[in-house]
C-alpha cells in the first residue's frame, strides 16, 4: 500500500518526459532493478516494484498494468506499449481451495508487446518476437515472429528489411 501511494503522489503527476531520473529512483527505493535509460511512464501501474527488472532502454508505456506478483523481466530495447497488460499470477481451478499460482513473464531483447495485449503468467516473449496489438497470449513465443489474436497465433516470421 505504501507502494502505492508514494507512486501516484510522487510519480503519477509528473508528464510521461519528464523527471525519468525521479521515477526511476522511486522504484529502485522499493526494490526494482531498473537500468538507467530504462523507461517507465507516469500512468503505467507496478503493483510489486521489487518484482521487476527493466533492462537498458527497456520500456512500459502509458497506461501499461504490470501486476506482477512474480517476477517480470524486461529486456534491452523492449518495448511494452499502451494499455498493455502483463499478468504473472492466476488461480488453481483444480483446487477447490482455488488458490493464487503466480509464474514469471520474460521479455527478451527487442520484442515489442503492442498496444492492449494480454500476456499471460508464465510465458516468455522470444527475442525481437512482437505481439499484435490486443492479443491474447498463453504460450511462449519464439524468436522472432509476430503474433496475434486471441489466443495468439503465428502470423509469420519477423524479417527487418533495411
Amino acid at each position: 500500500m505504501i507502494w502505492s501511494i508514494c507512486w501516484t503522489i510522487l510519480a503519477r503527476p509528473f508528464p510521461k518526459s519528464t523527471f525519468m531520473l525521479w521515477k526511476r529512483f522511486l522504484l529502485k527505493a522499493f526494490g526494482a532493478k531498473i537500468a538507467k535509460t530504462a523507461y517507465v511512464y507516469s500512468s503505467a501501474k507496478i503493483f510489486m516494484p521489487w518484482n521487476l527488472e527493466m533492462k537498458d532502454h527497456a520500456c512500459l508505456a502509458s497506461g501499461v498494468d504490470c501486476y506482477n506478483a512474480a517476477p517480470i523481466i524486461i529486456g534491452v530495447d523492449a518495448t511494452v506499449s499502451q494499455r498493455a497488460y502483463l499478468c504473472t499470477a492466476s488461480h488453481n481451478i483444480s483446487s477447490s481451495r482455488h488458490e493464487q499460482i503466480e509464474k514469471p513473464i520474460i521479455i527478451k531483447d527487442r520484442a515489442w508487446v503492442a498496444a492492449e495485449a494480454f500476456v499471460g503468467p508464465g510465458v516468455t516473449i522470444g527475442e525481437s518476437a512482437v505481439i499484435g496489438a490486443r492479443a491474447a497470449v498463453f504460450k511462449d513465443v519464439e524468436p522472432w515472429t509476430v503474433v496475434g489474436g486471441n489466443p495468439a497465433q503465428f502470423i509469420k516470421k519477423r524479417i527487418i528489411k533495411e
